[in-house]
């Protein structure tokens, strides 16, 4: 499933702001949505707490009794919104598992600064580097009489970033949000403006939230009269595992070429011990060595994660970043 992240270091970006509106967007859309808050200071959690239920459903963080984070079921998209001054192994863990990273910007001196160091942090993680996770600004609370997005603009290009848009500053978006509503839900004659303004980052995020699906995604046989259900992106296993390893992928007897089924189905919905830090481990790590007798050695390609002793080999799948084989 797709994963957005909004991160920048500086506080009093517009993080929380744009996670909100690109979470109701997805839920416009129809698909299932869950707005992570790892920021500990709870802000998108409270803004759905104000949040009307006639409103297209977003699903936050739950934690139960024991202080593990779970998953709703049925989630297809998640957007992440991320604390001010993250850097460092935090941020690591979050590019880990993001798809897409959007850096709200303000055009301040300051602003401007910050954001080039969290920029200089980014491209040194090699999934941002080679591009598996994409990167981009968008100017945050900017005065359409001013030359402050050609400024922003020139400054983001400077660095190799896309510029995706500025979106202004007007009182609508203050008094929205404390309604617990965004651009995308008010009458389209009242935020006509703003809705044009965020046409070109909606247009830059579309392939990352609804890929178009190929022609061997259909429905396999037998299947063709199950209940449709909301799309998810289906990724192919990351090329260089075997390679990582020095091993060779070894091709399944004709019996074992079953349905494939989707990663981690048998898992459990729990996700990870505290709401402040993500789940550890990495997109890839060493396999399981075990040897059945009789039978060929199988190299798995599924991402592996941190261990769980209820699962059958050992790996544990967050819900909410599982994706199919």
């Amino acid at each position: 499933m797709p994963v957005i992240a909004v991160v920048n270091r500086k506080g009093g970006s517009g993080k929380s702001t744009l996670a909100a509106h690109i979470a109701a967007w997805c839920a416009r859309n129809g698909s299932s949505v869950m707005l992570g808050d790892v920021d500990r200071q709870q802000s998108a959690r409270s803004w759905l707490k104000r949040r009307d239920a006639a409103l297209p459903a977003i699903a936050p963080w739950a934690v139960d009794q024991k202080n593990m984070l779970r998953v709703p079921t049925g989630i297809t998209h998640v957007v992440l919104d991320t604390p001010g001054g993250m850097h460092g192994f935090e941020l690591a863990r979050v590019v880990m598992f993001s798809d897409v990273i959007v850096m709200p910007v303000c055009n301040s001196m300051f602003d401007r600064e910050s954001a080039a160091q969290c920029h200089a942090e980014l491209m040194a993680l090699p999934r941002v580097a080679s591009g598996r996770c994409r990167l981009a600004t968008v100017g945050m609370r900017i005065d359409g009489r001013t030359h402050a997005a050609k400024t922003l603009a020139e400054w983001s290009e400077s660095l190799g970033m896309p510029f995706l848009g500025a979106l202004r500053e007007t009182q609508l978006y203050v008094r929205s949000l404390e309604r617990g509503m965004t651009m995308f839900d008010l009458p389209a004659s009242t935020a006509a403006q703003d809705l044009q303004q965020w046409e070109p980052i909606l247009q830059w995020l579309r392939p990352t939230l609804y890929p178009p699906q190929a022609a061997n995604d259909a429905p396999e046989r037998g299947h063709a009269t199950a209940p449709a259900k909301t799309p998810t992106r289906m990724i192919a296993p990351l090329p260089s595992t075997a390679a990582t390893l020095g091993a060779r992928p070894l091709n399944p007897p004709p019996a074992a070429k079953a349905a494939p089924s989707r990663l981690g189905s048998s898992l459990s919905n729990s996700l990870m011990p505290a709401q402040e830090s993500m789940v550890h481990g990495a997109r890839m790590s060493a396999q399981s060595t075990a040897r059945a007798v009789g039978r060929p050695v199988q190299v798995s390609t599924a991402p592996a994660m941190s261990r769980n002793v209820n699962s059958p080999d050992g790996m544990q799948i967050p819900h909410f970043l599982k994706r199919g084989t």
